[in-house]
């Protein structure tokens, strides 16, 4: 199908009609869909919204509140996917046709204003990124937090919101700020392989990219972090804005291209997932078609790569009792399941026990937890319902879970600490030489 109209999508990169015809509406999906779990509505069901998607591409629904509200409500999560038979590509349906509703319906007022702010005038540009760390390093260590928690100046945010300030971790220096381009490996060099700092990880989560690159060269791996990467454009892809998606893909796959690595090492499930279809989401752009295939085919989740391509087993120890929770744009977006775990299971003194519904979302989803406060707070009391007693550590690859999890231990007054997978072996490495 080409770039043209489609019944009542009136705007270029409609939803594919080769994705949504093949759905024949079994509902397999059903019970893999949190949102339909919640309200047990069949519009905010996978089988509801892609019977939506089709009718406004056959003409019989308009690009409206009735059709952006469902299609908005997804979570994003691909469990769908997992459990569908029939292959059905919900994801990106629904990021098409998010693209038409914000290009039929664009936010206006305050919405659109700090939509435009973070999705297009901060995450993108590093130097604006840094900035704004800057800024909130200087709030956490300035005294400034204490005396807005104290004085209660923060009331004045929701529940969520304030609810985030609260386990924001501290910001420390970004990596593309405190490393060289190359770090070099330890011992012989194995492979030469690009990692994607990111934004929020790079702002937040510092000290993950940080254990990132000492457990990839200490496994001999060479590690390229090139200065002109940018934003992944997961969240602008979540959020409807496919221009700013895209001419983010074609600017990462220019600086990781030009880097001449074997591979692209993801440490962030949305990024990693949303970075392996540079190649469906460009297959209409002649200029980069061709060299977005060939960037997609080289991510590779962290874990994975580790997985697949050896790594030294640990000898230094870390007794904890953990349990993993499966990122949505991991285990349904990559398929990436047994290899964290199998990683996990290699370091002495761990004890793994598993997590009821480890794949279910936990309600971050991008930018979901802001937008749509009230459905992942749901989402996340049925998570932390679930942590299995006597866990100390609670483990899993990526940024947005990291915080969202957190944030319900901190609301739920428990005691888990919130690591990343890369972080334990990092420690358990470290643990060997007493570092």
């Amino acid at each position: 199908m080409g770039n043209g109209k489609l019944g009542n999508y009136l705007w270029p990169d409609p939803p594919n009609e080769d994705k949504f015809s093949v759905c024949v509406h079994c509902g397999m999906c059903l019970e893999a869909c949190p949102t339909y779990q919640e309200t047990g509505l069949e519009q905010h069901s996978p089988r509801g919204r892609v019977h939506l998607i089709k009718s406004v591409a056959e003409g019989k629904l308009a690009v409206n509140e009735a059709f952006a509200d469902p299609v908005f409500q997804c979570l994003d999560c691909r469990a769908c996917e997992t459990a569908c038979p029939a292959n059905v590509q919900v994801g990106s349906l629904i990021e098409e046709a998010r693209g038409q509703v914000r290009q039929a319906m664009p936010l206006t007022g305050w919405k659109g204003a700090i939509n435009r702010l973070f999705l297009r005038g901060i995450f993108p540009h590093p130097s604006r990124l840094h900035a704004v760390g800057k800024l909130t390093r200087f709030y956490q260590k300035s005294g400034l937090r204490t005396v807005a928690r104290k004085t209660g100046v923060l009331n004045v945010l929701p529940k969520h919101l304030k609810g985030m300030e609260a386990v924001l971790p501290d910001v420390q220096t970004p990596v593309l700020k405190k490393y060289p381009e190359v770090v070099p490996a330890q011992g012989e060099t194995r492979q030469k392989v690009a990692m994607l700092t990111g934004c929020v990880m790079d702002l937040a989560f510092s000290d993950v990219n940080e254990s990132t690159i000492r457990v990839l060269t200490r496994n001999g791996y060479e590690v390229h972090l090139p200065r002109e990467q940018r934003c992944c454009g997961a969240l602008q892809l979540h959020a409807g804005d496919r221009e700013q998606g895209k001419a983010l893909a074609r600017q990462n796959i220019d600086a990781f291209l030009n880097a001449d690595v074997d591979a692209v090492v993801v440490n962030a499930a949305g990024c990693g997932a949303a970075m392996k279809e540079y190649g469906e989401l460009l297959h209409e752009d002649p200029e980069y078609r061709d060299k977005a295939a060939e960037f997609s085919a080289k991510v590779i989740d962290v874990s994975k790569f580790l997985h697949q391509n050896g790594y030294i087993k640990p000898k230094g120890r870390v007794d904890k009792t953990i349990t993993y929770h499966d990122a949505c744009h991991l285990a349904h977006g990559q398929g990436v399941r047994s290899e964290p775990r199998e990683l996990l299971k290699d370091i002495p003194g761990i004890r793994l026990v598993e997590l009821p519904d480890a794949d279910r979302c936990c309600g971050s989803a991008g930018i979901y937890n802001i937008t749509h406060p009230e459905m992942a707070s749901k989402l996340l009391d049925r998570k932390m319902d679930d942590i299995p007693e006597g866990a100390e550590l609670i483990t899993m690859g990526n940024p947005g879970c990291m915080m969202q999890i957190a944030l319900g231990v901190h609301q739920h007054h428990r005691k888990e600490k919130v690591v990343h997978t890369v972080q334990l072996l990092d420690w358990a490495y470290q643990n060997e030489t007493g570092e």
